[in-house]
Protein backbone atom coordinates (compact mmCIF):
# COMPACT_ATOMS: atom_id res chain seq x y z
CA UNK A 1 0.00 0.00 0.00
CA UNK A 2 1.60 2.83 -1.23
CA UNK A 3 0.58 6.45 1.03
CA UNK A 4 1.63 8.67 -2.24
CA UNK A 5 0.07 7.16 -5.84
CA UNK A 6 -2.86 9.61 -6.07
CA UNK A 7 -1.31 11.92 -8.45
CA UNK A 8 0.85 9.46 -10.13
CA UNK A 9 -0.72 7.04 -13.71
CA UNK A 10 2.38 5.49 -14.40
CA UNK A 11 4.25 2.62 -13.24
CA UNK A 12 6.86 2.83 -10.92
CA UNK A 13 9.60 0.87 -12.19
CA UNK A 14 10.71 -2.47 -9.86
CA UNK A 15 14.46 -1.45 -9.63
CA UNK A 16 13.08 1.77 -8.17
CA UNK A 17 10.65 0.92 -5.65
CA UNK A 18 13.38 -1.07 -4.05
CA UNK A 19 15.34 1.19 -4.47
CA UNK A 20 13.13 3.63 -2.85
CA UNK A 21 12.56 1.46 0.44
CA UNK A 22 13.43 0.89 3.78
CA UNK A 23 12.02 -1.38 5.53
CA UNK A 24 14.46 -3.90 5.31
CA UNK A 25 16.44 -1.92 7.71
CA UNK A 26 13.89 0.86 9.28
CA UNK A 27 11.39 -2.24 10.55
CA UNK A 28 13.89 -1.91 13.56
CA UNK A 29 11.63 1.21 14.48
CA UNK A 30 8.48 -0.72 14.85
CA UNK A 31 7.69 -0.09 18.50
CA UNK A 32 8.61 3.75 18.50
CA UNK A 33 6.40 4.06 15.63
CA UNK A 34 3.61 2.32 17.23
CA UNK A 35 3.74 4.15 19.62
CA UNK A 36 4.18 7.36 18.48
CA UNK A 37 0.97 6.47 16.09
CA UNK A 38 -1.13 5.84 18.96
CA UNK A 39 -0.32 8.91 21.05
CA UNK A 40 -1.17 10.81 17.89
CA UNK A 41 -4.86 8.53 17.66
CA UNK A 42 -5.23 10.15 21.27
CA UNK A 43 -4.46 13.31 20.28
CA UNK A 44 -6.82 13.35 16.90
CA UNK A 45 -9.69 12.43 19.09
CA UNK A 46 -8.81 14.88 21.57
CA UNK A 47 -8.93 17.51 19.02
CA UNK A 48 -12.17 16.39 17.58
CA UNK A 49 -11.53 15.53 14.36
CA UNK A 50 -12.35 12.15 15.03
CA UNK A 51 -14.36 10.54 17.44
CA UNK A 52 -13.63 9.21 21.03
CA UNK A 53 -14.29 5.83 19.56
CA UNK A 54 -12.47 6.20 16.38
CA UNK A 55 -9.09 6.93 18.31
CA UNK A 56 -10.00 4.17 20.66
CA UNK A 57 -9.96 1.76 17.31
CA UNK A 58 -7.07 3.16 16.31
CA UNK A 59 -5.08 2.71 19.59
CA UNK A 60 -6.07 -0.99 20.22
CA UNK A 61 -5.89 -1.86 16.57
CA UNK A 62 -1.82 -0.67 16.56
CA UNK A 63 -1.03 -2.53 19.98
CA UNK A 64 -2.16 -5.68 17.66
CA UNK A 65 0.34 -4.65 15.27
CA UNK A 66 2.76 -4.18 17.50
CA UNK A 67 2.08 -7.64 19.34
CA UNK A 68 2.64 -9.30 15.87
CA UNK A 69 6.26 -7.43 15.96
CA UNK A 70 6.90 -8.40 19.13
CA UNK A 71 6.01 -11.65 19.04
CA UNK A 72 7.83 -12.17 15.20
CA UNK A 73 4.54 -12.58 13.31
CA UNK A 74 4.25 -9.38 11.49
CA UNK A 75 3.64 -10.62 7.68
CA UNK A 76 5.46 -7.99 5.40
CA UNK A 77 4.06 -7.79 2.31
CA UNK A 78 5.88 -6.47 -0.84
CA UNK A 79 3.63 -3.11 -1.05
CA UNK A 80 5.01 -2.30 1.99
CA UNK A 81 7.96 0.23 1.52
CA UNK A 82 9.31 1.15 4.87
CA UNK A 83 7.98 0.90 8.45
CA UNK A 84 4.86 3.58 8.42
CA UNK A 85 3.73 1.95 5.44
CA UNK A 86 3.37 -1.22 7.08
CA UNK A 87 2.13 -0.65 10.11
CA UNK A 88 -0.57 1.40 8.78
CA UNK A 89 -1.28 -1.04 6.03
CA UNK A 90 -1.33 -3.72 9.08
CA UNK A 91 -3.78 -1.76 11.14
CA UNK A 92 -6.60 -1.23 7.91
CA UNK A 93 -6.82 -5.42 7.69
CA UNK A 94 -7.53 -5.20 11.40
CA UNK A 95 -9.90 -2.21 11.96
CA UNK A 96 -11.14 -1.59 8.46
CA UNK A 97 -11.38 2.02 6.73
CA UNK A 98 -11.18 3.98 9.91
CA UNK A 99 -7.19 3.32 9.80
CA UNK A 100 -7.38 5.90 7.04
CA UNK A 101 -7.87 8.35 9.09
CA UNK A 102 -4.49 7.71 11.53
CA UNK A 103 -2.82 9.98 8.71
CA UNK A 104 -4.74 12.82 9.29
CA UNK A 105 -3.08 16.29 9.05
CA UNK A 106 0.22 13.95 9.66
CA UNK A 107 2.99 13.57 6.91
CA UNK A 108 5.85 10.73 6.95
CA UNK A 109 7.98 13.35 7.27
CA UNK A 110 7.23 14.60 10.98
CA UNK A 111 6.24 11.14 11.92
CA UNK A 112 10.09 9.72 10.64
CA UNK A 113 11.90 12.56 12.66
CA UNK A 114 9.74 11.67 15.62
CA UNK A 115 10.21 7.83 15.70
CA UNK A 116 14.38 8.27 14.90
CA UNK A 117 14.16 10.53 17.90
CA UNK A 118 12.19 7.73 20.18
CA UNK A 119 14.23 4.74 19.05
CA UNK A 120 17.45 6.78 19.52
CA UNK A 121 16.53 7.93 22.79
CA UNK A 122 16.02 4.19 24.08
CA UNK A 123 19.04 3.23 22.53
CA UNK A 124 20.71 6.43 24.41
CA UNK A 125 19.52 4.29 27.63
CA UNK A 126 20.60 1.16 26.72
CA UNK A 127 23.98 2.05 26.01
CA UNK A 128 24.16 4.59 29.30
CA UNK A 129 23.64 0.99 31.19
CA UNK A 130 26.09 -0.41 29.20
CA UNK A 131 29.12 2.45 29.78
CA UNK A 132 28.13 1.96 33.64
CA UNK A 133 28.64 -1.63 33.47
CA UNK A 134 32.11 -1.49 32.03
CA UNK A 135 32.85 1.59 34.46
CA UNK A 136 31.59 -0.95 37.41
CA UNK A 137 34.03 -3.48 36.12
CA UNK A 138 37.39 -1.25 36.19
CA UNK A 139 36.21 0.46 39.18
CA UNK A 140 36.04 -3.25 41.02
CA UNK A 141 39.31 -4.46 39.53
CA UNK A 142 41.09 -1.12 40.71
CA UNK A 143 39.95 -1.68 44.06
CA UNK A 144 41.13 -5.60 44.03
CA UNK A 145 44.58 -4.66 42.65
CA UNK A 146 45.10 -1.34 44.27
CA UNK A 147 48.38 -2.59 45.27
CA UNK A 148 49.97 -3.78 42.04
CA UNK A 149 52.64 -1.51 40.38
CA UNK A 150 53.66 -0.92 36.54
CA UNK A 151 55.62 0.91 34.60
CA UNK A 152 53.83 4.16 33.21
CA UNK A 153 54.87 5.16 30.01
CA UNK A 154 54.89 8.70 27.72
CA UNK A 155 55.92 8.14 23.93
CA UNK A 156 55.58 4.09 24.65
CA UNK A 157 58.58 4.86 26.16
CA UNK A 158 59.47 3.91 30.09
CA UNK A 159 58.23 7.13 32.60
CA UNK A 160 57.67 6.78 35.79
CA UNK A 161 56.04 3.94 38.01
CA UNK A 162 52.35 4.11 38.64
CA UNK A 163 49.94 1.60 39.96
CA UNK A 164 48.06 -0.59 37.61
CA UNK A 165 45.13 0.75 38.99
CA UNK A 166 45.45 4.55 38.24
CA UNK A 167 45.93 3.02 34.45
CA UNK A 168 42.72 1.16 34.73
CA UNK A 169 40.84 4.58 36.32
CA UNK A 170 42.49 6.72 33.39
CA UNK A 171 40.37 4.41 30.95
CA UNK A 172 37.25 4.43 33.89
CA UNK A 173 37.57 8.38 33.49
CA UNK A 174 36.76 8.43 29.88
CA UNK A 175 34.01 6.32 29.95
CA UNK A 176 32.60 8.13 32.58
CA UNK A 177 33.02 11.25 30.86
CA UNK A 178 31.04 9.39 27.67
CA UNK A 179 28.25 8.83 30.16
CA UNK A 180 27.68 12.48 30.89
CA UNK A 181 28.09 13.34 26.83
CA UNK A 182 25.63 10.86 25.68
CA UNK A 183 23.03 12.35 28.73
CA UNK A 184 23.89 15.64 26.93
CA UNK A 185 23.38 14.10 23.44
CA UNK A 186 19.83 12.51 24.79
CA UNK A 187 18.92 15.94 26.27
CA UNK A 188 19.45 17.62 22.79
CA UNK A 189 17.26 14.89 20.56
CA UNK A 190 14.54 14.44 23.27
CA UNK A 191 12.07 17.61 21.56
CA UNK A 192 8.98 16.44 19.53
CA UNK A 193 8.80 16.64 15.54
CA UNK A 194 5.08 15.40 15.40
CA UNK A 195 2.11 17.83 14.55
CA UNK A 196 4.47 19.82 11.95
CA UNK A 197 2.83 17.94 9.14
CA UNK A 198 5.34 17.84 6.07
CA UNK A 199 6.69 21.18 6.57
CA UNK A 200 4.06 23.75 7.35
CA UNK A 201 2.36 22.72 10.25
CA UNK A 202 -0.78 21.12 10.87
CA UNK A 203 -3.87 22.21 10.44
CA UNK A 204 -6.32 20.42 12.80
CA UNK A 205 -5.14 22.23 15.94
CA UNK A 206 -3.89 18.77 17.57
CA UNK A 207 -2.19 19.17 21.08
CA UNK A 208 1.81 19.39 20.52
CA UNK A 209 2.23 19.57 24.87
CA UNK A 210 -0.30 16.38 25.35
CA UNK A 211 1.50 14.77 22.35
CA UNK A 212 5.44 15.75 23.74
CA UNK A 213 4.28 14.65 27.47
CA UNK A 214 2.40 11.51 26.37
CA UNK A 215 5.36 10.11 24.60
CA UNK A 216 8.18 11.78 27.16
CA UNK A 217 9.62 14.58 25.47
CA UNK A 218 10.45 17.21 27.28
CA UNK A 219 9.09 19.79 24.76
CA UNK A 220 8.32 20.13 21.21
CA UNK A 221 10.20 22.18 17.98
CA UNK A 222 8.87 25.34 17.64
CA UNK A 223 9.22 25.47 14.07
CA UNK A 224 7.86 22.79 11.68
CA UNK A 225 9.98 23.48 9.16
CA UNK A 226 13.05 22.87 11.37
CA UNK A 227 11.51 19.80 12.79
CA UNK A 228 11.06 17.95 10.08
CA UNK A 229 14.21 18.33 8.56
CA UNK A 230 16.49 18.52 11.62
CA UNK A 231 18.59 15.43 11.86
CA UNK A 232 21.90 17.43 13.67
CA UNK A 233 20.77 14.86 16.94
CA UNK A 234 22.00 12.27 14.72
CA UNK A 235 24.91 13.65 13.65
CA UNK A 236 25.15 14.76 17.25
CA UNK A 237 25.17 10.70 18.34
CA UNK A 238 27.54 9.77 15.40
CA UNK A 239 30.25 12.53 16.75
CA UNK A 240 29.70 11.01 20.25
CA UNK A 241 29.96 7.23 19.38
CA UNK A 242 33.14 8.29 17.32
CA UNK A 243 34.88 9.92 20.25
CA UNK A 244 33.71 7.26 22.67
CA UNK A 245 34.75 4.69 19.89
CA UNK A 246 38.48 6.38 19.95
CA UNK A 247 38.14 5.73 24.21
CA UNK A 248 37.66 1.79 23.37
CA UNK A 249 40.18 2.03 20.53
CA UNK A 250 42.83 3.44 22.95
CA UNK A 251 42.30 0.98 25.72
CA UNK A 252 42.28 -2.06 23.24
CA UNK A 253 45.46 -0.99 21.78
CA UNK A 254 47.26 -0.77 25.40
CA UNK A 255 46.03 -4.16 26.20
CA UNK A 256 47.39 -5.46 22.71
CA UNK A 257 50.31 -3.99 24.08
CA UNK A 258 50.67 -5.50 27.04
CA UNK A 259 49.44 -8.63 26.06
CA UNK A 260 52.05 -9.32 23.73
CA UNK A 261 55.04 -11.21 24.24
CA UNK A 262 57.43 -8.55 24.28
CA UNK A 263 55.30 -7.31 27.84
CA UNK A 264 53.25 -10.29 28.93
CA UNK A 265 52.00 -7.42 31.49
CA UNK A 266 48.50 -9.04 30.74
CA UNK A 267 46.92 -12.14 29.35
CA UNK A 268 43.44 -12.33 27.70
CA UNK A 269 41.06 -14.82 28.46
CA UNK A 270 40.53 -17.65 25.84
CA UNK A 271 36.60 -16.74 24.98
CA UNK A 272 37.98 -13.47 23.85
CA UNK A 273 41.40 -14.52 22.30
CA UNK A 274 41.39 -17.03 18.65
CA UNK A 275 44.69 -18.88 17.29
CA UNK A 276 46.35 -18.65 14.07
CA UNK A 277 45.44 -20.94 11.36
CA UNK A 278 49.62 -22.19 10.45
CA UNK A 279 50.99 -21.13 13.89
CA UNK A 280 49.48 -23.29 16.80
CA UNK A 281 51.72 -21.21 19.64
CA UNK A 282 49.58 -17.94 18.87
CA UNK A 283 47.06 -16.22 21.17
CA UNK A 284 45.77 -13.62 18.80
CA UNK A 285 43.73 -10.39 20.49
CA UNK A 286 41.25 -10.63 17.93
CA UNK A 287 39.03 -9.08 20.15
CA UNK A 288 40.36 -5.87 20.28
CA UNK A 289 41.54 -5.58 17.53
CA UNK A 290 37.94 -5.45 15.72
CA UNK A 291 37.42 -3.13 18.48
CA UNK A 292 40.02 -1.11 16.78
CA UNK A 293 39.34 -1.61 13.77
CA UNK A 294 35.44 -0.90 14.46
CA UNK A 295 36.72 2.90 15.49
CA UNK A 296 37.34 3.72 11.64
CA UNK A 297 33.53 2.34 10.85
CA UNK A 298 31.73 4.30 13.39
CA UNK A 299 33.99 7.58 12.22
CA UNK A 300 33.00 6.29 8.82
CA UNK A 301 29.79 6.48 9.39
CA UNK A 302 29.59 9.83 11.22
CA UNK A 303 31.65 11.77 8.18
CA UNK A 304 29.70 10.08 5.44
CA UNK A 305 26.25 11.17 6.82
CA UNK A 306 27.40 14.30 7.39
CA UNK A 307 28.55 14.78 4.02
CA UNK A 308 25.01 13.42 3.09
CA UNK A 309 23.40 16.66 5.30
CA UNK A 310 25.14 19.25 3.94
CA UNK A 311 23.98 19.70 0.35
CA UNK A 312 20.17 19.34 1.18
CA UNK A 313 18.15 22.47 0.71
CA UNK A 314 15.62 23.46 3.99
CA UNK A 315 12.78 21.17 4.75
CA UNK A 316 12.69 17.56 3.89
CA UNK A 317 14.59 15.43 1.39
CA UNK A 318 14.64 11.93 0.23
CA UNK A 319 18.53 12.10 1.16
CA UNK A 320 17.39 12.02 4.80
CA UNK A 321 16.89 8.21 4.34
CA UNK A 322 20.37 8.00 4.50
CA UNK A 323 20.23 9.06 8.39
CA UNK A 324 19.47 5.21 9.34
CA UNK A 325 21.63 2.61 8.26
CA UNK A 326 24.88 4.54 10.02
CA UNK A 327 22.73 5.39 12.78
CA UNK A 328 21.43 2.02 13.04
CA UNK A 329 25.01 0.37 12.12
CA UNK A 330 26.76 2.18 15.12
CA UNK A 331 24.35 2.30 17.56
CA UNK A 332 24.57 -2.13 16.60
CA UNK A 333 28.69 -1.47 16.60
CA UNK A 334 29.38 0.60 19.96
CA UNK A 335 26.59 -1.75 21.68
CA UNK A 336 28.83 -4.77 20.54
CA UNK A 337 32.05 -3.31 21.22
CA UNK A 338 31.03 -1.88 24.74
CA UNK A 339 29.79 -5.50 25.65
CA UNK A 340 33.03 -7.03 24.46
CA UNK A 341 35.55 -4.48 26.26
CA UNK A 342 33.13 -5.59 29.39
CA UNK A 343 34.05 -9.31 28.94
CA UNK A 344 37.39 -8.43 28.30
CA UNK A 345 38.23 -6.64 31.38
CA UNK A 346 36.30 -8.51 34.04
CA UNK A 347 38.25 -12.11 33.08
CA UNK A 348 41.92 -10.86 31.99
CA UNK A 349 45.00 -11.53 34.05
CA UNK A 350 47.77 -9.82 35.40
CA UNK A 351 51.11 -10.87 35.57
CA UNK A 352 52.32 -8.73 38.80
CA UNK A 353 56.02 -10.34 38.38
CA UNK A 354 56.10 -8.99 34.45
CA UNK A 355 55.23 -5.56 35.55
CA UNK A 356 57.91 -5.07 38.26
CA UNK A 357 60.33 -6.14 36.07
CA UNK A 358 59.23 -3.93 33.66
CA UNK A 359 60.08 -0.83 35.78
CA UNK A 360 63.69 0.15 36.17
CA UNK A 361 65.95 2.60 38.30
CA UNK A 362 66.20 5.24 35.43
CA UNK A 363 62.16 5.64 36.24
CA UNK A 364 63.43 7.33 39.38
CA UNK A 365 65.08 10.27 37.78
CA UNK A 366 62.17 12.74 38.63
CA UNK A 367 62.52 11.55 41.88
CA UNK A 368 66.13 12.46 41.99
CA UNK A 369 64.99 15.90 40.65
CA UNK A 370 62.69 16.19 43.45
CA UNK A 371 64.87 15.19 45.89
CA UNK A 372 67.02 18.31 45.04
CA UNK A 373 64.15 20.39 44.94
CA UNK A 374 63.42 19.49 48.50
CA UNK A 375 67.05 20.66 49.25
CA UNK A 376 65.93 24.29 47.64
CA UNK A 377 67.48 23.55 44.77
CA UNK A 378 65.48 25.18 41.89
CA UNK A 379 63.50 22.37 39.52
CA UNK A 380 65.11 23.71 36.02
CA UNK A 381 68.68 23.27 37.37
CA UNK A 382 67.43 19.68 39.58
CA UNK A 383 66.03 18.96 36.11
CA UNK A 384 69.82 18.64 34.44
CA UNK A 385 71.65 17.74 37.65
CA UNK A 386 68.92 14.38 37.52
CA UNK A 387 69.43 13.90 33.82
CA UNK A 388 73.43 14.19 34.14
CA UNK A 389 73.36 11.39 37.53
CA UNK A 390 71.36 8.92 34.51
CA UNK A 391 74.25 9.99 31.78
CA UNK A 392 76.90 8.88 34.37
CA UNK A 393 75.51 5.74 34.92
CA UNK A 394 75.01 4.57 31.44
CA UNK A 395 78.76 5.36 30.79
CA UNK A 396 79.58 3.02 33.45
CA UNK A 397 76.72 0.55 32.23
CA UNK A 398 75.26 0.50 35.95
CA UNK A 399 71.32 1.12 37.18
CA UNK A 400 71.54 4.75 38.58
CA UNK A 401 70.91 3.43 42.42
CA UNK A 402 74.23 1.86 41.79
CA UNK A 403 76.07 5.43 41.75
CA UNK A 404 77.70 6.63 45.19
CA UNK A 405 77.28 8.97 47.79
CA UNK A 406 80.31 10.46 46.29
CA UNK A 407 79.10 10.26 42.68
CA UNK A 408 76.12 12.04 43.55
CA UNK A 409 78.13 14.69 45.36
CA UNK A 410 80.42 15.16 42.33
CA UNK A 411 77.33 16.25 40.86
CA UNK A 412 75.82 19.10 43.15
CA UNK A 413 76.65 19.42 47.32
CA UNK A 414 73.28 18.96 48.03
CA UNK A 415 73.41 15.20 47.92
CA UNK A 416 73.48 13.61 50.67
CA UNK A 417 73.36 10.00 52.12
CA UNK A 418 69.95 9.57 51.84
CA UNK A 419 70.02 9.43 48.33
CA UNK A 420 69.17 6.26 48.94
CA UNK A 421 66.28 6.23 50.32
CA UNK A 422 64.81 7.00 46.59
CA UNK A 423 65.60 3.50 45.67
CA UNK A 424 61.98 2.23 45.83
CA UNK A 425 59.13 2.36 43.59
CA UNK A 426 56.44 1.90 45.74
CA UNK A 427 58.01 5.06 47.49
CA UNK A 428 57.89 7.30 44.47
CA UNK A 429 54.12 6.17 43.75
CA UNK A 430 53.59 7.50 47.37
CA UNK A 431 55.11 10.67 46.92
CA UNK A 432 51.92 11.81 43.69
CA UNK A 433 49.75 11.95 46.56
CA UNK A 434 47.96 15.18 44.87
CA UNK A 435 44.31 14.43 44.03
CA UNK A 436 44.75 12.26 40.81
CA UNK A 437 47.84 11.39 41.50
CA UNK A 438 48.78 7.60 41.47
CA UNK A 439 49.36 7.28 45.32
CA UNK A 440 47.17 4.78 46.52
CA UNK A 441 44.80 7.33 48.92
CA UNK A 442 44.40 9.75 45.33
CA UNK A 443 43.60 6.23 43.94
CA UNK A 444 41.48 5.36 46.29
CA UNK A 445 39.23 9.19 46.31
CA UNK A 446 38.75 8.11 42.93
CA UNK A 447 37.56 4.50 43.07
CA UNK A 448 35.38 6.26 45.57
CA UNK A 449 34.26 9.24 43.54
CA UNK A 450 33.19 6.88 40.69
CA UNK A 451 31.51 4.36 43.32
CA UNK A 452 29.14 7.45 44.08
CA UNK A 453 28.25 7.78 40.69
CA UNK A 454 27.49 4.40 39.72
CA UNK A 455 25.35 4.06 43.26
Amino acid sequence: MSLWGGRFTGAVDPVMEQFNASLPFDKRMWNADITASQTYARALGRSGVITADESAQLVSGLARVGGEWASGTFAIKPSDEDIHTANERRLGEFVGPVAGKLHTGRSRNDQVATDTRLWLRGECDRIAELLRALVRVAVLRAEAEIDVLMPGFTHLQNAQPVRWSHFLLSHAWAWHADALKLAEVRAHLNKLPLGSGALAGNPFNVDREYMAKDLGFDSFLPNSLHAVSDRDFIVDFLSWASLSMIHLSRVAEDFIIYSSNQFSFVQLADAYSTGSSLMPQKKNPDSLELIRGKTGRVFGNMSGFMMTLKGTPSTYNKDLQEDKEPLFDSVDTIVGCLQIMTGVLSTLTINKEKMLQGLSMDMLATDIAEYLVRKKVPFRETHHIAGRAIRMAEERKVAVNQLTEADFKSLHPAFGSDIVDLWDYERSIETRNAPGGTAKSSVLAQIQKLKEWLA
